[in-house]
């Protein structure tokens, strides 16, 4: 059911800030190394106000991606600031002694969304939307069959 209020939501629902990065180390000892300072960097990230909740993703051979979730974009920048994080980043991007590629994204949650039964915060109700959400191109969605 559509809502504007994620209380009741697991914490990554609650979150409006989204961090979604990877890098393509250069090697297994680029990975070991990198434990070095992400164990440190993770520990902070988790003591800091507005962290929410995050997971590490791996695609081969050599590439770790991070989803992390913060209620929102300043607490998530003043995350991006910290000294495990700064420290992690110039390694990173030491020409490509460490790391071949990498890319970050940053995304803004919509203040709507959807939410059913124990998640949901109006009452616990589990039901479908009566109409889709509407596209840019369209005034209201059409209904769901």
């Amino acid at each position: 059911m559509r809502t504007t209020d994620f209380s009741g939501a697991p914490p990554q629902a609650r979150a409006t800030a989204m961090f979604v990065g990877a890098t393509r180390y250069r090697g297994p000892l680029s990975i070991i190394t990198l434990s070095l300072t992400w164990f440190r960097l993770v520990r902070d990230m988790k003591r800091m106000r507005g962290y929410c909740w995050h997971k590490v993703y791996w695609e081969f051979p050599f590439t770790l991606g991070t989803l992390a979730f913060f209620t929102d974009r300043d607490a998530m920048m003043l995350f991006a600031r910290s000294r495990h994080h700064r420290k992690l980043m110039r390694w990173v991007t030491e020409g490509t002694k460490n790391a071949t590629g990498g890319y970050i994204r940053v995304y803004n949650a919509e203040p709507e969304g959807y939410s059913n039964g124990v998640w949901r915060a109006e009452g616990n109700t589990m039901a479908h939307i009566p109409t889709f959400t509407p596209l840019s191109s369209e005034e209201t969605g059409p209904p769901v069959r």
